[in-house]
């Protein structure tokens, strides 16, 4: 594969490396000099610089969110106009929370849902969340308004906690780059949407988890991807990357391993969860599946096309429900997927872990029915994984902090003043773009391998674990890069 060994082992300053931070340095006296290599043996080391930032941007999405705290939840458009909604102090009530009901065994009492529409953890997270709301309620003599606030900060604290959870893993996983994590700690997006629902659960998961693969515990990695895909859907597509650059590598081993962890440890949590035994002894025993359980999975298949995806712009274009959709998200979707599956066989260097993790999951976002903003989450790490550089993470960024504050202005011209269905459908296209953008600069970068910021030095794949410089075995063929293309 011609992979290199790094040059040196010193971290690497985004002062000296990165053209905007070298810009941005000059306001405070320019790129970082010799003395600065220091800074990681003081107290202000990377870890503690990146935690104290990502709970500072966390926080200020936390006051972001101000105008909802007084009644702005339940005040009309209030929580649209500013932009403050959440699910959180909604689902309190409506998922029977506010109730103690058990999700998943207990009817919500709600008619248009009947169960819990979420996987597991991410309900015990909720479950966990409405115990103390409901008792700190009691303590504090306040009524179901304040419980719902109580449920919002607790739930708060848990979400800041996973970011600080991601930052790290982010951290880790990126080798001699530990500055790049800045982005995440950083991003708009993480303050704007990290309070909206609890994906942030599966995205520390998942960055554990891409973390632990990085430090060559399969076994781990995969336990972790199995209960990240306990508490959302989307990480169970790692194990595709993986399991197509294990087959160039001649790693199958190390991701049977994973693979395996991966569906043990999503059992664990599922079964006693999934399954009922309805029987007696003197009758006949008979297993069935809950079907409070498996709501997620059918709410997920019948849902129409919705707020942030391309099929809602035909849909509304068209002016008629588009017959078939099922068939066409799942057809956009295998299409994109062997087509980075050709990307990552043909690429004359083997593509990064991170650099095919990111495309998936983003073909995954792109050919969705549905687009909710806090689906950002996901990405925000895999893109600073997979093409660290801070002006393409900030046109990106510009494009997601768009769509968030357009969906709302379209939602609130439902009651009144806002944003024009036409209007609409800019700022979706706009959101579109901006991760199609990524996508093609990472395509590039694996087509062109010098181009790849991660790769400038050297190095090969820091994320990759058992990959990093590991031979190629199967190669079906190389596609031939041409200079200036």
């Amino acid at each position: 594969m011609g992979a290199m060994t790094p040059t040196s082992t010193e971290p690497v300053l985004p002062s000296l490396d990165d053209p905007v931070v070298r810009a941005g340095s000059e306001v405070v006296g320019g790129p970082a000099g010799r003395r600065i290599r220091f800074v990681g043996n003081r107290w202000w080391s990377p870890v503690r610089v990146l935690v104290l930032l990502a709970v500072a941007c966390f926080a200020l999405g936390i006051m972001q969110k101000k105008p909802c705290y007084d009644g702005g939840w339940f005040a009309g458009s209030t929580q649209y106009s500013h932009a403050c909604y959440s699910d959180m102090p909604h689902l309190y009530v409506n998922r029977g929370l506010a109730d103690g009901k058990i999700p998943y065994f207990q009817e919500t009492g709600d008619k248009d849902m009947k169960f819990l529409e979420y996987p597991v953890i991410t309900g015990g997270v909720m479950a966990f969340a409405g115990t103390l709301a409901r008792a700190a309620g009691d303590l504090t003599d306040g009524d179901l308004r304040d419980e719902q606030l109580w449920f919002v900060m607790i739930n708060a604290l848990i979400m800041m906690a996973c970011a600080v959870v991601t930052v790290i893993a982010v951290k880790g996983t990126s080798g001699r780059r530990p500055w790049d994590a800045a982005m995440v700690a950083c991003a708009p997006a993480l303050a704007l949407n990290g309070l909206i629902n609890w994906d942030l659960v599966a995205v520390a998961l998942t960055a554990v988890a891409m973390w632990s693969w990085a430090r060559r515990n399969v076994v781990v990695a995969g336990v972790l991807i199995g209960l990240a895909t306990a508490a959302k859907l989307y990480p169970v597509l790692l194990l595709a990357p993986l399991f197509l650059l294990c087959l160039r590598s001649g790693r199958l081993v190390a991701f049977a391993k994973t693979a395996a962890a991966a569906v043990v440890s999503w059992l664990v949590v599922n079964l006693p969860v999934m399954l009922v035994y309805d029987g007696h002894w003197y009758n006949r025993h008979d297993w069935y599946i809950r079907e409070g359980w498996k709501l997620f999975y059918t709410f997920s298949q019948d849902r129409p096309a919705d707020y942030g995806s391309v099929w809602l712009i035909i849909q509304q274009r068209d002016g008629k429900t588009l017959e078939g959709l099922n068939t066409y998200v799942t057809l956009s979707l295998v299409l994109c997927c062997l087509a980075i599956a050709a990307l990552v066989m043909f690429a004359p260097r083997r593509p990064r872990f991170a650099q095919v993790a990111f495309l998936i999951v983003a073909a995954f976002v792109l050919t969705n029915k549905v687009y909710s903003p806090q689906y950002v989450l996901w990405l925000i790490p895999l893109v600073v994984l997979a093409r660290p550089r801070w002006r393409d993470f900030l046109i990106w960024q510009a494009c997601e902090v768009t769509y968030f504050l357009g969906v709302w202005m379209y939602i609130a011209s439902f009651s009144g003043k806002g944003l024009s269905q036409n209007a609409y459908h800019v700022v979706i296209l706009l959101h579109l773009l901006g991760t199609a953008y990524i996508c093609l600069v990472v395509a590039r970068d694996i087509l062109r391998p010098e181009r790849d910021p991660v790769r400038a030095d050297g190095s090969d794949d820091p994320s990759g674990g058992v990959l990093d410089r590991a031979p190629d075995v199967f190669v079906p063929g190389v596609i031939p890069a041409r200079a200036g293309h």
